[in-house]
C-alpha cells in the first residue's frame, strides 16, 4: 500500500493535531485566541503548549456560549477520550432532543476551532486543562451538578466492603477489587438493569435520590444511617467520600436524568423581543432632540468650567462634593452627571491642568470642537462614547480595597465595556426599524452568549440567573440608559444615525404591527438552524470614519438650526424659542441669568445680571442695541428703565486699593454708607470728604457695598473703571484617554499570514526528519555539532545535489535556534540559502553556524 493509500493516523497530541490543520484553520484559532500569537510561536508544538495553559484556556472558555460551554462541560464528565455517540447521549439524553441533535455539531466544530477539544469523533479529548476547570470535585462542584465516577469514588475503599456492594446489588463477586467497580459501574450504566435496582427501592429511598439527582451530589449522614439510606448505601447508589458525607456516582444521576449532563440545555440563543414599535421618523426625531440635549449639557458643564473647574483629588477624581455642586448646575441627577463628566473626558475635552494647585479645565480641543457643526459635534462624543472603556456607572461605588470610586478618578475601567456596548446595540440593530427591545430579553441574550465572562470558569449551575455582581449585566443596563441620554437611540429603538456610526447593516423588514392595543408585541425571531450572532468587532480607523461621516450626514438635517433672536416680554425674561447661535447666546448669558430650560430657554434680566453685563465693559447704549437687534418683539419699557437705572448708579462709587478705598464725588452718598450699620464689618473711616479707607481687600469691599444695594465699580491704580472678563482657563494639550485592551488585539490579516507561515516554518524545522548521527547533541534532537571543514562540505554538497540540510545557528545575541535550509550558494565565509523556517532567501555567516546534518531520504 503506498503513502498516499494508507488512511490518516489519529492525532496522538494536539499539536499533532494542529499539525493537521490547514493554514486557514490555523488563522482562525490565532483570531479567536490572539493571546496565542503574543510572541508568535516557534512550531506547532509550542504553539499546543501555550494552547494548554491555564490563562488561555480560561480566556477561552469565557467566549464561548451556553451551548459551547454546556457541551465542553459534558466533555469534562464522559470518559477520557469519548465517542462522539457518548457525547451526544449526554446532551440529548435518552429522548435524543431533536434540537440539542441538530445544534451539536455546530458546538463540537467551536471547540475544535477554538483548540479546545481535538481528536476524531471516535476518540474526541478535552484539553487537560479545561477538563480540570470544568470536571466535578468537592472543592468546585461541575455545572452540570454531577458527582465523581464509582471508580472515582471507591477509590479509597476497602476490597472487602467493594464485594459487600456487589452482593448487596445482586452481583457475583469477583477476585480483585478493579473488576468489582467495573461490574457495579456496568450495572449503574445499564437502563435496564438499573431499572430494575430501583424497583426494588423504597420510595423513601427513592426521594433520597431525587434530591440530590440534579446536584450537589453530596449529602451528610450519621454514624447510624436511617433505613432509607442504610437501602442505598448497601447497593452502592450512594457512596461515602468522608465521614459523614456521601456522594451520588455520576452513571446513578445519569440513569435518573435520562442520560442527560444538564438539567436544560440551551441549544438556541433566546430570541430579544420587540416591546414596542415606532415610527422610524419619531425614533429618529426623539433621538436628535437627545443628541442636541448631550452637546448643550456637555457645553454647559464645560462653561461652568470655564474658569477653572473643581480641585483634582490627592487620589485623582472628583470630590463628592464638586460632582453634587456639578449636579445641581446641570439639573440632573449625579449619576447622570458622572456620565457627562466621563464622556467629555473620554472626548479630550477636558482634562488637569496639571498646575501645583490642579484642577479639572477644559482643553484646546473643546475649544476646536466648539467650532465644528453640531452634527459633528455629536458624532465625536458617540465615537468616544463607543470605545471608552471608562464605566461612569461605577461611580460611588467601591473598588476591591474598599475605597469610593470617584468620577474621572482611577479604578474605572473595565476592558469588557466597549464589547459589551457594541453587542447591545448590534442587538439592536438586528431588530426591524422602529422597534424597542425589551431589556430583559436583551440581558437573557448576553448571558447565553457569554455565561462565564467576568467569573469563575467553575460557575454556579447555568441554570441559575446571573447576580447583580454581574459585571457583564450592569454593563447592559448602563448601555442601554446611556445610548437614549446620548442620543444613539430614540423610545428605546436604534436611530438612524446611530445605526449609522454603528456601522450596521439595514434594518430587516417590519414585522406586522398588533391588531389593537392590548395584542402582545412580535417576537423578533431569526432561523433556528443559524448559530448565535458572532460578537461585533471594532471598525477600522478608515471605517469608522466613514461611519461617523454618514452618521453626521443623517442627523444634521434633524438637529434644529440655531437662532438669532429671541422675544422680550414685559416680566423682564426673554423667551429663546430653540437654540441661539453662540454669540447671541454668550452674551444673552451674562445679561440674564437662566431661569428655565426645556424646549425654549427662558433668561430673566435683574439688576445683579445687567450690572455683570456692565462691569463686563458694555456700556446702557451697547445694551439697549444688542436687545432691539435680536428681538422680535418691541424692547419692553421696564427692561429699558432697568437697564437705565443700574447704568446711572454703576461706578458712581470707585474702589480701589489702599488696603481698600471708596471715593465718590457726592459726600452725602459717603455718609449715607457710614451711618448704615451694615458697613460696621467693613471697618470704614473717612480720609477725605470724598474718600473712605477700609480694612477690608478691596473684592470683599465691592461685594459689601453691592450686598448694601449700592452699585460701586472697581477701579484700576489709574483711575480707570476695572472692566471684568472671565478668564478662558485651558489645560496644556492633552490627548484623550486610552481604552483599556480587552486582552492583546485581535492580530489582521497581513499578521496573521505571516505568523501562521512562520509557524510551519519552525515546525518544519523541529520535526524535519534527519540521518543518524554520531553526535550525541544531534541524536538528542538538540542543536547539531560539526567542525568548521565539515560544515563547509556538507554545505558545498548540498548547493551540488539541491537537498535542504539542518543546522544550528547562533544569531548575534547570542541566541540559539535550528533551521532547515537549502543551500543556493556557499563563498566568501557565507551560505546563502533557501531558510524554510523562515520561508524566505537568507545569507548566514559560516562561523555563526555550530553545525549541519542530513535530513532523511523521505524528508529531503
Amino acid at each position: 500500500m503506498s503513502n498516499e493509500d494508507k488512511p490518516a493516523a489519529a492525532p496522538r497530541s494536539l499539536a499533532e493535531a494542529l499539525r493537521a490543520r490547514d493554514d486557514a484553520s490555523l488563522s482562525a484559532l490565532l483570531r479567536a485566541r490572539p493571546d496565542l500569537i503574543t510572541p508568535v510561536p516557534t512550531d506547532l508544538t509550542q504553539l499546543a503548549t501555550r494552547a494548554g495553559t491555564r490563562a488561555s484556556v480560561v480566556r477561552a472558555l469565557e467566549r464561548l456560549d451556553r451551548f459551547t460551554l454546556q457541551t465542553a462541560e459534558a466533555l469534562a464528565v464522559a470518559p477520557d477520550p469519548a465517542t462522539y455517540d457518548e457525547l451526544l447521549a449526554l446532551m440529548a439524553g435518552d429522548d435524543a432532543d431533536r434540537a440539542v441533535t441538530k445544534a451539536l455539531p455546530r458546538a463540537l466544530a467551536a471547540l475544535r476551532d477554538q483548540a479546545l477539544v481535538w481528536g476524531s469523533d471516535d476518540r474526541l479529548r478535552l484539553v487537560r486543562t479545561a477538563r480540570e476547570l470544568l470536571a466535578p470535585s468537592p472543592q468546585h462542584p461541575s455545572p452540570t451538578g454531577l458527582g465523581p465516577t464509582v471508580a472515582e469514588a471507591t477509590a479509597g475503599m476497602s476490597p472487602g466492603r467493594v464485594q459487600e456492594i456487589l452482593t448487596a446489588a445482586g452481583l457475583p463477586t469477583t477476585h480483585d477489587a478493579v473488576s468489582a467497580v467495573a461490574s457495579l459501574g456496568a450495572l449503574f450504566s445499564d437502563r435496564t438493569r438499573m431499572s430494575a435496582l430501583l424497583d426494588e427501592a423504597p420510595a423513601d429511598s427513592l426521594d433520597v435520590l431525587s434530591r440530590l439527582v440534579w446536584g450537589p451530589p453530596y449529602g451528610q449522614v450519621t454514624a447510624d444511617p436511617a433505613t432509607r439510606l442504610r437501602w442505598l448505601l448497601d447497593r452502592g447508589l450512594l457512596l461515602p467520600t468522608a465521614p459523614g458525607t456521601v456522594v451520588l456516582p455520576r452513571e446513578v444521576a445519569l440513569h435518573l436524568r435520562a442520560g442527560r449532563a444538564h438539567r436544560s440545555t440551551e441549544p438556541l440563543p433566546p430570541q430579544v423581543e420587540i416591546s414596542a414599535t415606532h415610527r422610524p421618523p419619531l425614533v429618529d426625531a426623539t433621538a436628535a432632540g437627545q443628541a442636541y440635549t448631550a452637546l448643550a449639557t456637555v457645553e454647559e458643564l464645560l462653561k461652568d468650567w470655564h474658569e477653572g473647574g473643581p480641585a483634582v483629588l490627592r487620589a485623582g477624581g472628583l470630590s463628592v462634593r464638586d460632582l453634587k455642586r456639578t449636579a445641581v448646575a446641570l439639573d440632573v441627577p449625579e449619576p447622570t452627571a458622572a456620565f457627562w463628566v466621563e464622556l467629555a473626558y473620554a472626548a479630550g475635552l477636558l482634562a488637569s491642568d496639571g498646575e501645583a494647585e490642579e484642577r479639572y479645565a477644559a482643553t484646546p480641543a473643546y475649544d476646536e470642537w466648539l467650532e465644528l457643526p453640531a452634527a459633528e459635534r455629536w458624532s465625536r462624543l458617540a465615537t468616544a462614547w463607543l470605545a471608552a472603556t471608562r464605566t461612569a456607572g461605577l461611580v460611588g461605588g467601591r473598588d476591591a480595597k474598599e475605597r469610593t470610586l470617584s468620577a474621572l478618578g482611577p479604578g474605572l475601567d473595565r476592558s469588557a465595556a466597549s464589547e459589551v456596548r457594541r453587542r447591545v446595540l448590534a442587538l439592536l440593530a438586528d431588530l426591524p426599524e422602529g422597534a424597542s427591545a425589551a431589556h430583559a430579553s436583551v440581558l437573557a441574550r448576553l448571558r447565553w452568549e457569554r455565561p462565564l465572562r467576568g467569573t469563575h470558569p467553575s460557575p454556579s449551575p447555568s441554570s441559575a440567573p446571573s447576580s447583580s455582581d454581574d459585571l457583564r449585566t450592569r454593563l447592559a443596563e448602563w448601555t442601554l440608559s446611556e445610548a437614549e441620554q446620548l442620543g444613539f437611540t430614540g423610545r428605546g429603538a436604534l436611530s438612524s444615525h446611530g445605526r449609522a456610526l454603528l456601522g450596521a447593516p439595514p434594518a430587516p423588514a417590519k414585522p406586522p404591527a398588533p391588531s389593537g392595543p392590548g395584542d402582545k408585541l412580535p417576537v423578533h425571531h431569526r432561523h433556528h438552524d443559524m448559530p448565535a450572532e458572532p460578537q461585533a468587532a471594532p471598525l477600522s480607523p478608515a471605517e469608522q470614519a466613514a461611519a461617523a461621516a454618514e452618521a453626521t450626514r443623517l442627523l444634521a438635517p434633524l438637529l434644529p438650526s440655531p437662532l438669532d433672536h429671541v422675544l422680550l416680554q414685559a416680566d423682564l425674561t426673554a423667551v429663546a424659542p430653540g437654540p441661539l447661535e453662540r454669540p447671541l447666546a454668550d452674551t444673552l448669558g451674562v445679561l440674564a441669568d437662566v431661569e428655565s430650560k426645556g424646549g425654549a430657554t427662558v433668561y430673566r434680566f435683574t439688576p445683579a445680571s445687567v450690572r455683570r453685563a456692565l462691569d463686563a465693559g458694555r456700556a446702557a447704549s451697547d445694551l439697549h442695541a444688542f436687545l432691539a437687534a435680536h428681538s422680535r418683539t418691541p424692547v419692553p419699557q421696564p427692561l429699558a428703565y432697568l437697564i437705565d437705572d443700574v447704568a446711572r448708579k454703576h461706578g458712581h462709587l470707585r474702589i480701589g486699593a489702599a488696603s481698600a478705598y471708596v471715593r465718590c464725588d457726592d459726600d452725602t452718598l459717603l455718609n449715607e454708607i457710614l451711618a448704615d450699620k451694615r458697613s460696621a464689618g467693613l471697618r470704614l473711616r473717612r480720609l477725605a470728604p470724598t474718600v473712605l479707607a477700609a480694612q477690608a481687600d478691596p473684592a470683599t469691599l465691592l461685594e459689601g457695598l453691592r450686598a448694601m444695594g449700592f452699585a460701586p465699580a472697581a477701579e484700576s491704580a489709574e483711575g480707570d473703571v476695572l472692566i471684568t472678563r472671565a478668564h478662558a482657563h485651558r489645560t496644556p494639550p492633552r490627548t484623550a484617554p486610552e481604552p483599556v485592551p480587552d486582552g492583546p488585539p485581535v492580530p489582521d490579516t497581513t499578521l496573521l499570514t505571516a505568523a501562521v507561515r512562520a509557524i510551519r516554518a519552525g515546525d518544519l524545522a523541529s520535526t524535519a526528519p534527519r540521518k543518524p548521527t554520531a553526535d550525541p547533541a544531534g541524536a538528542d534532537g538538540g542543536l547539531p555539532r560539526t567542525s568548521s571543514a565539515e560544515t563547509l562540505a556538507t554545505m558545498q554538497a548540498a548547493v551540488l545535489t539541491g537537498e535542504a540540510v539542518w543546522i544550528g545557528y547562533v544569531n548575534a545575541e547570542g541566541t540559539a535556534s535550528q533551521r532547515v535550509i537549502a543551500p543556493i550558494r556557499v563563498e566568501g565565509g557565507f551560505v546563502t540559502a533557501y531558510d524554510h523556517t523562515a520561508d524566505e532567501v537568507r545569507t548566514y555567516p559560516l562561523h555563526r553556524v555550530t553545525g549541519v546534518a542530513e535530513l532523511a531520504d523521505d524528508q529531503a
